[in-house]
């Protein structure tokens, strides 16, 4: 790209705001384009829909522009996501840092942590536990939705641990204890630990890698995502036998599940003493959340 002389032809707002537009649109449909062309004026530059709006002829130094644009390269020549290359990803309201050693949060994700604070909004002095935290959204969401609670955070990964320290620390949130530990082999606690035991862990077969996109499968960290197609519930049968005996009587255990394999984590939970298990849709209306009371 042609640099513009600040001093006779300076890149406007509006203007930046269409370059980036027409750049990701190279590889990007329209919607995908705007939408993304957004979140790089918001998450890299700070500038709002409405500060694009009310200062659109507000002329920009060369420097922005070109860091900008060349985020918008990465994402439509490399197939960056554009969380990555912004470092930023909202979750739950939140505004939390990511890296390439965590996980993108979802929105499916989400639906969760609405479920979990759905039920348990009006209770005080919760103890839960989150296996497998990665960048933290899931503790962080809830250590600030449900009063007064107290949360341990679990991971395996240093990085990724100390990603999830970073956004709890930007927030404010104080209530969290993170721990470097593998959920596949956690030390048995004294009964009635927790009430309340979350994980959103490793669910998706290596077979499915044919269907996801490079934006996934060359940034996002695979040992955060896949599991071997001969044991699909390698990550919850463990938890489920921990949590079995972690939680308080009545306490609750929560999974994000692959909709694949939605009979497979139900029985799962009901071997390891699970009764009732409860497995819910997603905004797909596919299986994608499974509870159950102790």
């Amino acid at each position: 790209m042609k640099m513009l002389n600040p001093k006779t032809d300076a890149m406007t707002l509006s203007q930046l705001r269409h370059t980036l537009i027409e750049t990701l649109a190279a590889a990007l449909d329209r919607d995908e384009a705007e939408a993304t062309a957004r979140i790089i004026l918001e998450d890299a530059a700070g500038y709002t829909p409405l500060d694009v709006a009310l200062h659109a002829q507000r002329e920009l130094e060369d420097f922005t522009c070109e860091r900008l644009l060349d985020m918008a390269r990465r994402v439509a020549e490399l197939d960056e996501p554009v969380q990555y290359v912004t470092g930023h990803a909202r979750f739950c309201g939140l505004d939390l840092h990511v890296t390439p050693d965590v996980l993108i949060p979802r929105p499916e994700t989400e639906g969760l942590v609405d479920r979990i604070v759905d039920k348990y909004r009006d209770r005080r002095d919760l103890r839960v536990l989150d296996l497998c935290t990665g960048s933290g959204c899931i503790a962080i969401a809830l250590a600030r939705a449900l009063p007064f609670c107290r949360v341990t955070a679990v991971d395996i990964s240093a990085p990724a641990l100390e990603v999830a320290r970073n956004n709890a620390g930007r927030l404010g949130v104080r209530n969290i204890v993170f721990v470097q530990a593998d959920a596949l082999h956690m030390v048995a606690p004294a009964p009635g630990s927790y009430d309340i035991i979350v994980s959103n862990p490793p669910y998706v077969a290596d077979s499915e890698r044919d269907n996801m996109s490079d934006r996934v499968l060359l940034y996002e960290p695979a040992q955060a995502l896949f599991v071997p197609d001969a044991d699909p519930m390698r990550f919850y049968r463990p938890i489920a036998a921990y949590a079995s005996g972690a939680l308080v009587p009545g306490g609750s255990l929560w999974f994000e599940i692959n909709s694949l394999y939605d009979a497979e984590v139900r029985a799962t939970m009901q071997e390891a003493g699970f009764a009732d298990v409860d497995v819910e849709l997603d905004f797909y209306s596919r299986p994608r959340y499974a509870s159950a009371a102790k």
